[in-house]
């Protein structure tokens, strides 16, 4: 089995994936520790499952990721959503169609993500969204490609952990019923319902950047032991002092298995 389907399987069947992020600048910007593009490959580790990144990024560093069959997987974010503008504070999570699932296939991308936030105090809105999202689901599927669907809401920051878990777990379970294949949203409190209520692999994000790096890592463990199939770190894992080995310990803890205290002496990271 060739390095492409390795990933694509290891992505699909809840088979501990590690994903790093670096489509921030889609919404923010130039971002700390990512303000170059064309630097960003030396951040990324050969062995992990895959990259998300934006459909431009890739048409101008792609094939410096991609050099042979056991690259990382190449997934583009195709669909812009204020939600993610968090320096200008939105809050409406208004959509649009950026790329068509054959844009992102023409420059080769293996696999899109696409977004969906629901709740955002309007119905017409939230109908919205979902059109959006099925639209380009199904023409995704259509090429072949397979869907991560990221769940985010409107404003995460202002929900108590409760309201988190709640809409997180309703979130998974529409996404999975819109057929998407893998699933991108937070680790919440009682993560394992939200786990058992989707038949969807559910893979965790990063967040904001940790204090300290041993923190990302503990939170990637918890995150694991709660039923993920998997970790998505953006921040953390580029900003890290030592990218490529924060990126080794993360391999570590979410495949192997290694406690983070563990990864972390191995490692040498604080």
């Amino acid at each position: 089995m060739n390095g492409l389907n390795l990933r694509l399987r290891r992505l699909f069947t809840n088979a501990k994936c590690v994903i790093v992020a670096m489509d921030h600048g889609m919404f923010d910007g130039p971002v700390a520790g990512m303000e170059d593009v064309r630097s960003l490959p030396e951040k990324i580790l050969p062995d992990i499952d895959g990259v998300l990144m934006s459909v431009g990024t890739l048409k101008h560093i792609g094939n410096k990721i991609v050099r042979d069959r056991k690259s990382p997987l190449i997934i583009t974010r195709i669909n812009w959503a204020t939600t993610y503008c968090f320096n200008w504070r939105y809050t409406q999570a208004e959509t649009v169609e950026a790329f068509s699932p054959e844009q992102a296939f023409a420059l080769g991308s293996d696999v899109v993500l696409i977004s969906l936030t629901l709740q955002t105090g309007s119905e017409n809105r939230d109908a919205e969204n979902v059109r959006i999202f099925a639209k380009l689901c199904n023409e995704a599927h259509r090429l072949g490609m397979p869907v991560i669907g990221e769940y985010f809401p409107a404003d995460e920051a202002k929900l108590s952990a409760e309201q988190m878990r709640d809409e997180i777990r309703i979130g998974c379970r529409i996404l999975a019923e819109l057929n998407t294949d893998v699933i991108k949203t937070f680790h919440t409190i009682d993560f394992e319902e939200t786990v058992a209520g989707c038949a969807a692999p559910i893979l965790t994000l990063g967040g904001s950047k940790y204090p300290n790096e041993i923190d990302a890592l503990k939170a990637a463990q918890q995150q694991m032991e709660d039923g993920a199939a998997g970790v998505v770190f953006g921040r953390n894992a580029i900003q890290a002092k030592d990218p490529i080995a924060f990126q080794k310990a993360l391999v570590d803890i979410v495949r192997n298995g290694l406690s983070s205290a563990d990864a972390a002496k191995k490692y040498n990271i604080t």
